[in-house]
């Protein structure tokens, strides 16, 4: 599933991409969804890192394009933005704010579709799995690939990640359910280890991250089973 978001003011404009959203679909056999803000302060309000692709037009009656596109870049660096305008220089500016690229309207469905298929291929080739967690303020999404492990402290998660720590509130089993598809094992009742960030077994602890994770006796017979499935995986 695709999930497209259309920031249009224009009615007219927002119909058609829809239409040529939906004439994609068929062509393509890709499956979308799509959500439609009427403008830039409607997207940017409550913002949630969910949308794969974002069109975005640039002039608009009271948050202009450009100025959502930055605020929305603070919560999500991943969101693929396509600029819809009728002037090219205002596009040009779009790639600061890391635009992959831009519509000149009127649109045609052919320069439309090229588009289309260039954000298609590079969501395709640069994806990923996305932990979204709620923070404060709002919510982020982190690439599981970035996690090293979970640590419980009640009904505080504290998310251990290349980039630091992120606070969030839940429960380990919540969290464990949300990534029971991916390579995450719990080695204690209070942690729970992405496998491919463990360095290796040691007195009695699994090292990751250069942190030295307590393996309890309950959980060390499965957590090593799962590891060494999860290293033969890797190695086929």
């Amino acid at each position: 599933m695709i999930r497209i978001a259309i920031v249009e003011d224009d009615k007219v404009s927002a119909g058609q991409l829809q239409e040529y959203i939906r004439r994609y679909e068929l062509e393509s056999s890709e499956s979308i969804q799509i959500t439609v803000f009427e403008d830039g302060e409607d997207i940017v309000t409550n913002y949630r890192p969910v949308y794969d692709i974002i069109l975005m037009d640039i002039e608009m009656r009271f948050m202009d394009g450009m100025s959502a596109s930055e605020e929305i870049r603070k919560l999500d660096e991943k969101v693929i933005i396509i600029f819809i305008t009728n002037m090219a220089q205002y596009a040009i500016r779009g790639y600061s704010v890391g635009a992959l690229d831009y519509v000149l309207k009127p649109i045609s469905y052919f320069a439309f579709s090229q588009r289309l298929d260039r954000a298609v291929e590079r969501l395709k080739k640069n994806e990923k799995r996305y932990l979204i967690i709620r923070v404060k303020g709002g919510s982020r999404r982190i690439a599981t690939e970035d996690i090293y492990y979970i640590e419980s402290q009640g009904h505080v998660l504290i998310v251990h990640e290349k980039d630091g720590e992120e606070i969030t509130s839940g429960t380990m089993t919540e969290m464990e359910e949300k990534l029971a598809e991916l390579h995450f094992c719990r080695c204690n009742k209070g942690y729970l280890v992405n496998l491919e960030h463990v360095e290796s077994i040691r007195d009695g602890c699994a090292v990751v991250g250069g942190d030295f994770l307590t393996i309890s006796r309950p959980r060390k017979k499965i957590f090593q089973e799962t590891l060494a499935a999860y290293m033969n995986e890797v190695m086929l």
